[in-house]
């Protein structure tokens, strides 16, 4: 099998059982199971579950973002700025609303493993990073000032916590609700 194909399949596995069941309760004889990898390969691939849960992040940030972009960029051309940036939060609701949805991979891992796990800490920070820029984008093209962007930000932010915890998606219509308001719509 070839290096990039088994780093594929153990990063898929890894993804599935850290989701699920969180960092700290998945060892790697799990991951191994999962992954039908045998552990001198998953050694030679990363040096240990850190090195694994930080390119697994790293790689979700990815298909995130891309999933994020394409819903947004794919509006009508009749969208207005404003709508883009309401649009986030109408990918969030799916996104939120979708089986298996378990809250931000991010912040469970943050929360597992932030305070001990430099590089875990740093993947989530570029993953806030990224998002706080992108909405920062969409809300300078709606004509609203950075202040805004980070308000809207932090509705972001505050919907994925609470979808998270509560388990229901509302909370990114209430986020957006209140978005609207901020944006002037």
């Amino acid at each position: 099998m070839a290096l990039h194909a088994e780093r594929e399949q153990l990063l898929d596995a890894a993804e599935e059982l850290f989701y699920e069941r969180g960092y700290h309760a998945v060892g790697m004889d799990t991951l191994r199971a999962a992954s039908g990898l045998p552990l001198k390969r998953i050694y030679s691939l990363f040096p240990g579950k850190d090195a694994i849960a930080v390119e697994m992040l790293d790689r979700r940030d990815e298909r995130w973002h891309a999933s994020l972009a394409h819903h947004v960029e794919s509006l009508s051309s009749t969208a207005t700025p404003p709508e883009r940036v309401l649009a986030v939060f109408d990918w969030l609701f799916d996104w939120l609303s979708s089986a298996g949805h378990r809250g931000c991979a991010w912040i469970n891992a943050f929360g597992e493993l932030g305070a001990s796990t430099p590089e875990v800490a740093d993947a989530v920070r570029r993953h806030k990073l990224r998002l706080r820029t992108y909405i920062a984008q969409l809300v300078s093209a709606a004509g609203s000032s950075p202040q805004t962007a980070d308000a809207v930000f932090l509705l972001i932010e505050g919907s994925l916590v609470t979808a998270g915890i509560s388990g229901d998606a509302e909370a990114a219509r209430h986020a957006q609700a209140a978005a609207a308001k901020l944006l002037g719509c």
